[in-house]
C-alpha cells in the first residue's frame, strides 16, 4: 500500500511538472543554461524524457534545434532520442537505454542499432564508452555475445509492444 501511495503521489506531481514545463517550452521555447541555469535546463530534458511518447514527438525538433544552438546538452538528446526510437518499436543509437530481466534478476541493453560503432556514436555526443556506462547496472559488456543476443532481445522487445 505504501508504494502504491507514493506512485500516486509521483504522478501527480510529474503531471503538475508537466504541464508547467509545456507551458514554458509553448511559450518561450527551449531555454538554455544562460537564461534558467544548469539546473532548469536540465529540468526540462528531464521532464520530456520522462513524459508520453506523444509530447516527446512533439518536443524533440525543439530539442534539436537547442541543441544546435547550445541550449541543450547532445548528450540529454542522444537519452531521448534512444527512449523515442525503443518507444517506436525500433533499435536505439547510443545504448542509452536498459532493460530489467526478472527471470535472470538482472539488466540488460536494449536492442541496439549496429552495436559495433556505438561507442563512435556515443563519443560525437559526449556520453562515456558504453563499457562503463553500463557498469552502474553491473553489466559486464561484451560485444560479441551482445551481437549473437540481438535477435532474441529485439523479438522479446517487438512481442511487448
Amino acid at each position: 500500500k505504501e508504494i502504491t501511495d507514493l506512485w500516486k503521489i509521483i504522478n501527480e506531481k510529474d503531471s503538475v511538472n508537466l504541464i508547467t514545463i509545456k507551458n514554458i517550452l509553448d511559450t518561450y521555447g527551449w531555454l538554455g543554461t544562460d537564461e534558467i541555469g544548469q539546473q532548469g535546463n536540465a529540468t526540462i530534458f528531464l521532464v520530456i524524457q520522462h513524459s508520453d511518447l506523444e509530447t516527446q514527438l512533439k518536443y524533440l525538433p525543439m530539442m534539436r534545434e537547442a541543441v544546435r544552438k547550445g541550449n541543450a546538452k547532445s548528450s540529454s538528446l542522444a537519452l531521448l532520442e534512444d527512449r523515442i526510437a525503443l518507444r517506436q518499436g525500433k533499435s536505439q543509437i547510443y545504448g542509452s537505454q536498459i532493460g530489467y530481466d526478472k527471470e535472470k534478476n538482472s539488466y540488460y541493453v536494449l536492442p541496439i542499432i549496429d552495436p559495433d560503432n556505438v561507442n563512435i556514436r556515443r563519443a560525437e555526443v559526449g556520453l562515456p564508452p558504453i563499457e562503463t556506462y553500463v557498469n552502474y547496472w553491473q553489466i559486464n559488456w561484451n560485444l560479441e555475445q551482445y551481437k549473437k543476443d540481438l535477435p532474441k532481445l529485439k523479438n522479446t522487445l517487438y512481442e511487448s509492444k
